[in-house]
C-alpha cells in the first residue's frame, strides 16, 4: 500500500482491492503542520480513478449485501482487533500529518475500535416487523435492507473518527462505500481502512480516494451507482452537497458545523466546570465542531471562572505531538492561523478585552496561543462565525431566559454544554436548547452507543447510537398471501 518517506507512509488510493496511484500518476503533497517540511505524498484520482472505483463499489455491493449479518459482524469485529493492535504505529503517523499530540492520536485510534465493535453488534439488530392483517392468510412484512453503495466524504480534524462511523455504519447495514477522505490528512484513515482489507472484506466493497473535493464530491453524488451520501464538514459545503444529494433523490447524513453554547450557573461547581470546559475547549487545538466556544457565565461565578480558565489556559504546553509531555499540538494547516487572527483582531476592535493568547507562536509551524477574550460584542465576528481553534469567548448572562435566548440565537445547533446545581435548570437547558446534543455537569458527547448529530445548519442525521444504522437501510414492505 505504502512507500516510506522518514516515517511517514505515502497514500495509494483503494480500488477494487488494490492499493495503486491514480491512473495519470498524479500526487498531492502531504505536510507536516508542526515544521510545514513535506513529509510524503498521496495519490491524486481522476476521472478514470472514480470511474473504477464506482464499478468496483457496485460490485462489491452485490457481494455484501448478500453476506449474512452474522458473517459482517465477524468481519467487522476483526479489523476493529487489528486496529488496537496497530494504534501506536497509527497513533505516530496521524500527529505527523494532523498535529494533535500523540496520546491524542492514540485516543482517537482507540475508539474507532470500540466504534467498529458497537457497529459490528448493530448489524445482527437491524430488526423488521411483523404487522397484523386485516384478514386471514396475509402476512405482512416490514423488512429492512441496505440501501445501496455509499459515498463518504471526510475532513481532516479527526482523520479516523469521522471516517469510521461512516463506513462501519455503511458495512453493518450491508452496503458498500467510497471513502473521500482528506488529502490533508490521508495515511491514518488508509491504515483505518487497511484494517478491514486485512480483516477480510471483499474486494471493492471499501474504497479510497483522495483528489480535489469539488470534483469528485459532485461527480460522484450524481452518479446513479451512488444511492447515500454521508458528509462531515462545513456548513456552506454541506448546503451545496445537500442539495446536489436531493437533485438526485440521494439519501444525505450532514454533519455540520456548529457553535457551541457553555452556560456556567451561579450554583455550578466552578472548579470542576473549569476543568472539563478547559480540557473540551482546547483538545485538538480547538479545531473540533462540538467544541465548546460562546463561554456564558452567570453573573455571581464570571470573574472568578474566568479568571481560573484564563490560568488554565495559560499553563498549557503548547508544541510538536510527538514530544512527551506536549498537551497541544499546532493547527492543522496555516489557513487556520490567518482566519483566527483576522477573527480575533475583529473582536478587539469592536471592543473585546484579549484576556490572553491571541498570536502565533514562532515562524516555524502552524502553533497558536491558547486564547481567551472576554465582552465580546454580539457583532463581533467570532460572535457568528464557528472559530474552529483554540479560542474561548466569554461573556455574562443574568437570567435563564437571557442565556437560553443567547444560546439559540445563531443558526447552528450541533452541541452544548452546561454546568448547574438545579435540577430544574438543568431540565429546561435540556428541553429548551436548540442542539442536537445537550450535556450538563460533564462531557457525555460521541461515544459510540449515544446519537451524534446536529439541528438547524448544524446538519441532519445522527452518526452514533441505536439509530445511526438506518440512515443505511430502507424499509421494504412486503404482503404474502398464503
Amino acid at each position: 500500500m505504502t512507500s516510506m518517506s522518514g516515517s511517514y507512509p505515502s497514500t495509494k488510493l483503494l480500488i477494487d482491492g488494490a492499493w495503486r496511484d491514480g491512473v495519470e500518476g498524479k500526487s498531492i503533497d502531504v505536510v507536516d503542520p508542526a515544521t510545514g517540511d513535506k513529509i510524503g505524498v498521496v495519490a491524486h484520482a481522476t476521472r478514470q480513478d472514480l470511474d473504477a472505483a464506482l464499478a468496483a463499489v457496485d460490485k462489491g455491493f452485490k457481494v455484501w449485501s448478500g453476506t449474512s449479518a452474522y458473517e459482517r459482524s465477524k468481519i467487522m469485529r476483526k479489523a476493529a482487533n487489528l486496529l488496537r493492535e496497530r494504534a501506536d504505529a497509527i497513533a505516530g503517523i496521524m500527529t505527523r500529518e494532523q498535529g494533535k499530540p500523540v496520546a491524542e492520536a492514540k485516543v482517537e485510534t482507540m475508539a474507532a475500535a470500540d466504534i467498529i465493535d458497537w457497529f459490528a453488534e448493530e448489524a445482527r439488530r437491524t430488526y423488521g416487523q411483523i404487522i397484523p392483517a386485516r384478514v386471514p392468510g396475509v402476512m405482512q412484512m416490514a423488512i429492512k435492507l441496505p440501501v445501496g453503495p455509499v459515498a463518504a466524504f471526510t475532513p481532516w480534524n479527526f482523520p479516523i473518527n469521522q471516517v469510521v462511523r461512516k463506513l462501519s455504519g455503511a458495512l453493518a447495514a450491508g452496503c458498500s462505500i467510497i471513502v473521500k477522505a482528506p488529502e490533508e490528512t490521508p495515511a491514518s484513515p488508509a491504515e483505518l481502512i487497511r484494517a478491514f482489507v486485512d480483516a477480510g472484506v471483499p474486494a471493492g466493497v471499501v474504497n479510497l480516494v483522495y483528489g480535489v473535493p469539488a470534483e469528485i464530491s459532485e461527480y460522484l453524488i450524481a452518479h446513479p451507482v451512488i444511492r447515500k451520501i454521508s458528509f462531515t464538514g462545513s456548513t456552506p459545503v454541506g448546503k451545496h452537497l445537500s442539495a446536489l444529494a436531493g437533485q438526485h433523490m440521494k439519501r444525505a447524513t450532514m454533519e455540520l458545523g456548529g457553535h457551541a453554547p457553555a452556560i456556567v450557573f451561579d450554583d455550578a461547581d466552578v472548579g470542576k466546570a473549569v476543568k472539563v470546559l478547559a480540557a473540551s475547549k482546547f483538545r485538538n487545538a480547538g479545531q473540533v465542531c462540538v467544541s465548546p466556544t460562546r463561554f456564558l457565565i452567570q453573573d455571581g461565578v464570571h470573574d472568578e471562572f474566568l479568571d481560573a480558565f484564563t490560568a488554565a489556559a495559560q499553563s498549557i504546553k503548547v508544541g510538536n505531538g510527538l514530544e512527551e509531555g506536549t498537551q497541544m499540538g499546532p493547527l492543522a494547516n496555516e489557513r487556520r492561523v490567518s482566519a483566527l487572527e483576522e477573527l480575533i483582531a475583529d473582536a478587539v476592535a469592536a471592543g473585546a478585552d484579549l484576556k490572553t493568547g491571541g498570536r502565533r507562536i514562532g515562524n516555524k509551524g502552524n502553533f497558536f496561543e491558547p486564547t481567551v477574550i472576554s465582552n465580546v460584542p454580539k457583532t463581533a465576528r467570532i460572535m457568528n462565525e464557528e472559530p474552529f481553534g483554540p479560542v474561548a469567548v466569554f461573556n455574562r448572562f443574568s437570567t435563564l431566559d437571557e442565556v437560553i435566548a443567547e444560546s439559540n440565537r445563531l443558526p447552528f445547533g450541533l452541541a452544548s454544554y452546561a454546568f448547574t446545581g438545579s435540577a430544574d435548570t438543568a431540565q429546561q437547558l435540556g428541553l429548551r436548547i436548540e442542539a442536537g446534543m445537550t450535556t450538563i455537569n460533564h462531557n457525555g458527547l460521541a461515544l459510540p452507543e449515544v446519537p451524534f448529530g446536529g439541528i438547524k445548519d448544524s446538519g441532519h442525521g445522527t452518526e452514533g447510537g441505536s439509530e445511526a444504522i438506518e440512515a443505511y437501510l430502507v424499509t421494504k414492505f412486503v404482503s404474502q398471501s398464503v
